[in-house]
């Protein structure tokens, strides 16, 4: 009864007037960026296509044997740029996978390196068949895009990875190579490399039948790493245009890795594309004289065998540079400037003539913001934010290297008459 009472007398009673509530601070949705949106539609139409990515390569370095059955789908960001995940993040529509072996092996163990390496992309791909496509022409490309997947095709990064041989440059263009790096590193019989002393003052006439061959067949020649005067002497001697895989403008970073301005001249004159590398010091200027002066005082406090201040006490010399480092900071080198390289090759050769060419999984240091295979959006973002029309972002996602691809089958099909080159280095460069 007392229950049912005190029920009625509430319903009896006149309602409180109900005072409304202070408003919650509501965070603000962050404003979609107009940008990315532009990017995204872009990237639907046209696939980012990267020059060079070393992902092979660091497999073999950190996964070993177990590369061959490793989820590929998202790795440790400690030590990989790229995993499946990232790379869908990326929006990545095209790669060009590095198949790097160390120039200092024999050259026979450079050709088993490299077929093994050619192998780990065929079976990643085998794997992962849902993610990823072979591509072999710029039709194939735009294919696996159209698809959903992820293009893939193979850089043999170093022409002393042939061995010397035309027949094992043949070998790899069957088992799926897209492109030839005349030299890596060092100088080698038939090529100078920008980081090594030259001998040959560019091609030899063995290097210059290398050229013609990979015309040929179809394959790109990739004239990164390799010296100004090689360069110039393939240019000079290809008929389609040739690409640089993962190079930047040594007008802003003086490194011999880089194209001159006198080259991007000539690269547009070919038809061909620079694309461009992320390595710090090749970026920024101040980076790069930053790292000469640390391996100098690096080489200063430990320099096996016999010099250095503090030989045979490693923990005084890693001490010791910690302390250098502490007085000479490193440089910063971000996403900004490396959108100053884009600008400046696309002022002087052009916006049909640039590209990317990370160099992901190939580096020790990245600039800020740039960390993996995702963030290649935010660096199309900031050039549109320069200025840059959609129509251009196209041409340096992937126009402009799809437009190289298709010119180099052209040029393949009309010397398709040809016999193939059997010359070798001895008879053409016994003069030498």
């Amino acid at each position: 009864m007392h229950r049912f009472l005190t029920t009625a007398a509430a319903i009896l009673l006149p309602l409180p007037v109900l005072l409304p509530l202070p408003a919650m601070a509501a965070a603000a949705p962050a404003p979609a960026d107009p940008y990315m949106a532009r990017v995204a539609k872009v990237l639907a139409a046209t696939p980012l296509i990267d020059g060079h990515n070393d992902w092979p390569e660091a497999l073999v370095d950190h996964a070993g044997d177990k590369r061959w059955t490793l989820d590929l789908n998202r790795l440790d960001t400690k030590d990989y740029d790229t995993d499946i995940e990232r790379l869908r993040l990326g929006k990545v529509g095209g790669q060009f996978w590095s198949v790097f072996v160390s120039p200092a092996l024999p050259g026979l163990e450079q050709v088993k390196a490299t077929l093994e390496q050619i192998d780990l992309v065929n079976q990643i791909v085998r794997r992962y068949p849902q993610t990823f496509q072979l591509a072999m022409t710029a039709a194939d490309v735009r294919a696996a895009h159209k698809a959903g997947k992820i293009a893939s095709m193979i850089g043999v990064e170093g022409g002393g990875q042939i061995d010397k041989s035309l027949s094992v440059l043949r070998a790899y263009k069957r088992l799926g190579a897209g492109y030839l790096t005349l030299t890596h590193a060092v100088t080698i019989d038939w090529a100078d490399s920008a980081t090594d002393n030259p001998k040959h003052e560019g091609l030899t006439k063995f290097g210059e039948t290398v050229v013609h061959e990979l015309n040929r067949l179809g394959m790109l020649v990739d004239l990164s790493h390799v010296s100004e005067a090689t360069m110039l002497d393939a240019l000079a001697v290809t008929k389609a245009p040739v690409i640089f895989s993962h190079s930047s403008a040594k007008a802003i970073c003086d490194h011999s890795r880089n194209v001159s301005d006198a080259v991007l001249k000539q690269v547009a004159a070919n038809g061909g594309v620079v694309m461009v590398n992320f390595a710090p010091n090749y970026i920024s200027e101040k980076r790069r004289v930053w790292g000469a002066a640390r391996g100098a005082e690096q080489a200063r406090y430990n320099a096996p065998p016999f010099g250095g201040l503090y030989i045979g006490d490693p923990e005084k010399a890693k001490a010791a540079l910690a302390q250098w480092e502490k007085a000479n900071p490193e440089p910063k080198v971000t996403m900004s400037d490396v959108a100053d390289h884009i600008d400046h090759i696309a002022k002087v050769a052009g916006a049909d003539h640039v590209g990317l060419g990370g160099d992901y999984d190939g580096l020790p240091a990245l600039p800020e913001g740039m960390d993996g295979v995702e963030t290649y959006p935010k660096l199309l973002a900031e050039l549109m934010r320069r200025g840059w029309s959609d129509a251009d972002i196209a041409k340096l996602a992937g126009g402009n290297i799809l437009r190289v691809m298709e010119a180099a089958e052209k040029v393949a099909a009309s010397m398709r008459g040809e016999p193939a080159a059997t010359e070798t280095i001895a008879q053409l460069d016994s003069t030498k």
